[in-house]
């Protein structure tokens, strides 16, 4: 997967996991906070990784 598609999905993960903690918050449903939570820290690997693709591919450029 390429750099940009590991952000976007990065993002939308995070975005789901924060509505998915907000919607258990509400309900009292302490099992959809906590997919929640996992859904949002995948997003944040997932960026992560796309940035450090995006790193590594600048460095490769320059080289």
């Amino acid at each position: 997967m390429s750099s940009t598609g590991d952000k976007v999905k990065g993002m939308a993960n995070e975005a789901v996991g924060n509505v998915k903690q907000g919607v258990g918050k509400a309900t009292d449903n302490t099992r959809l906070q906590a997919e929640g939570k996992v859904q949002e820290k995948k997003g944040e690997v997932q960026e992560a990784i796309g940035k450090a693709k995006d790193a590594i591919k600048k460095g490769v450029d320059k080289a």
